[in-house]
């Protein structure tokens, strides 16, 4: 398993893209994917909801459990993945690329991130 290395990471396995024009991209990393199984159900927050770092905002539902889903960042979702809504299975399947979950306008500082290298130490341990 590869971490993407321009990518950002949490202690509860999301990840964070670089702002582009103040807009990072939410996903979750390969290693929840894999730990929550097959994914059968997204709530993603809604376009115009106000997330704040290190709080939920939605949940993935799995045939093994139920997750909560915390924001990286503090801002305003500006989209969420409809693909990811109508197939849960894309998370799964490609959970850096079409199974991001949501775009928000950074507004604040972060919660404390991890490099790529140091998700992976976390993760391992």
């Amino acid at each position: 398993m590869s971490n993407p290395q321009q990518l950002r990471y949490t202690k509860e396995h999301e990840w964070l893209s670089d702002a582009v024009d103040g807009v990072s991209t939410v996903g979750i990393t390969e290693f929840a994917a894999n730990a929550l199984g097959d994914v059968v159900y997204a709530q993603l927050p809604a376009v115009g909801d106000t997330v704040t770092a290190g709080e939920t905002c939605g949940e993935l539902e799995s045939t093994k459990s139920v997750s909560d889903l915390y924001s990286p960042v503090t801002g305003e979702v500006v989209a969420a993945n409809e693909d990811v809504v109508n197939d849960p299975s894309l998370v799964n399947t490609a959970p850096f690329e079409g199974g991001w979950l949501f775009k928000v306008r950074v507004t604040g500082e972060p919660e404390e991130l991890l490099t790529a290298d140091e998700y992976t130490a976390f993760s391992a341990g």
